[in-house]
């Protein structure tokens, strides 16, 4: 008898994202390299897709030597790209670099990318609110930055002092009233939990001091599963499983009482915000960053461990930062591994994505698109949707599928469930479903 996992109790690393970059990097393969990436570039150039870059700056003093190696991914790429495709986003994550190292590095983007003019483009950068003051929020938005994320800096340590500093406001509330007064369209801030010193209250009190920020978005993340720009501030030791699970539903619990709606992998967003405003209209996509306004755009990334998804081509920089350096200072792109999404099931992809984007599922518009019958196609995953009906957490039909109020914290599990090929064989009335 095979035994399956209850679906009304998700751990978070069940779900087949990777949250460090948000796209499934187990299916990744060495046998995808930068020949493979060149192609998919000089196809993007035929077809003058809009574009979508992202630059990872990594944790750290990374000095010049990192600035030069971008340099020439930069050119390496740019000369492979035509000169008419508009960069309808731009995102600079991980660590702000120094401001005259962002100037340098803007300038080499902008000589070799068609970036929009007249504020056209949706263009984010990450902030470090140690790092960053007024004078550097101005002179970022005059670079043409417009939207901002800014990370709660860690305590990194025990101790009253620490943990004092970890809950002052005031650094976050400077750089968001920067941001408004400047002119940024929006804001987002980070929030990490499962630290051993945290405590479901101590998340609690921060939390409700973010809110009364009124930002635009939150993301709360499990220090576990971190974002690659917070990886290198991972604890020592973490809070146990109990408080962690607290400090989920604190957040869950907190931002819905504020008017944040829950848009999946651990992303709040107001009603009036983009992504909500997407979401509602049908037209989010998610892709190797997660949930994108610019689903269309060709991605490309820049910087050690990024990576660029192409129409159907997913590739990754290596994540060792000599060999990066190397790789380009020989003139060659530092691709090291990716996959092609053609190769996998399209009908299980394209239902995750829609599922997670949407937050429902039209049954029939799958049929038609596919030419199958759904309940037949996903007979090994019936079953669970039932067990996740009768839970509350979805509302199952013929023609669609819905999540509910209570399933919205587990959308990502739930959606992973149609992506996990390990699930694909029927599943037999000798099948026990069973809580984890």
């Amino acid at each position: 008898m095979r035994t399956l996992l209850h679906p009304a109790r998700f751990r978070h690393d069940q779900g087949v994202l990777d949250l460090a970059c948000q796209t499934d990097t187990r299916r990744f393969h060495a046998g995808v390299g930068s020949l493979d990436l060149l192609r998919a570039l000089r196809n993007s150039r035929q077809c003058q897709r809009p574009l979508a870059l992202n630059l990872h700056w990594p944790a750290g003093d990374v000095g010049a030597e990192y600035l030069h190696s971008l340099t020439q991914e930069i050119q390496l790429i740019g000369c492979q790209l035509g000169g008419r495709q508009p960069v309808d986003h731009f995102h600079l994550r991980g660590t702000t670099p120094a401001f005259a190292q962002v100037q340098q590095l803007m300038a080499q983007l902008h000589e070799r990318f068609n970036f929009l003019d007249h504020d056209r483009g949706d263009y984010c950068v990450d902030l470090d609110p140690g790092h960053t003051d007024w004078a550097t929020m101005g002179l970022l938005r005059e670079q043409g930055f417009n939207h901002a994320s800014i990370g709660v800096p860690d305590a990194n340590r025990e101790g009253p002092l620490c943990q004092a500093r970890y809950q002052d406001p005031a650094p976050i509330e400077s750089l968001v009233d920067a941001a408004r007064t400047f002119g940024f369209r929006s804001v987002n801030i980070d929030l990490g939990y499962g630290h051993a010193w945290q405590t479901p209250a101590s998340i609690e009190l921060k939390l409700a001091s973010l809110i009364a920020l009124e930002p635009d978005r939150l993301q709360v993340f499990d220090y576990a599963h971190a974002p690659v720009r917070y990886q290198s501030q991972q604890p020592q030791a973490f809070s146990s499983e109990a408080d962690k699970s607290a400090m989920r539903r604190i957040c869950f619990q907190l931002l819905a009482a504020a008017g944040y709606h829950y848009i999946g992998l651990g992303q709040f967003a107001r009603a009036d915000d983009d992504l909500k405003q997407a979401q509602e209209r049908g037209r989010l996509s998610r892709n190797c960053e997660g949930f994108t306004l610019h689903g269309y755009c060709d991605h490309i990334g820049f910087g050690v461990g990024a990576i660029s998804q192409i129409d159907t081509l997913c590739a990754q920089n290596t994540a060792d930062a000599r060999e990066y350096r190397e790789q380009l200072g020989n003139g060659q792109l530092a691709t090291c591994r990716g996959w092609f999404r053609e190769t996998s099931d399209p009908v299980r992809l394209h239902v995750a994505e829609r599922l997670a984007c949407d937050l429902e599922l039209d049954v029939q518009a799958v049929e038609r698109r596919y030419g199958l019958v759904f309940a037949r196609y996903f007979a090994y995953l019936w079953p669970l949707l039932e067990a996740l009906h009768r839970d509350g957490l979805i509302e199952l039909s013929p023609t669609f599928i819905w999540l509910l109020p209570a399933g919205l914290p587990q959308v990502d599990g739930i959606c992973a469930l149609f992506e996990r090929a390990v699930l694909a064989t029927p599943v037999s009335a000798n099948d026990e479903v069973i809580d984890t």
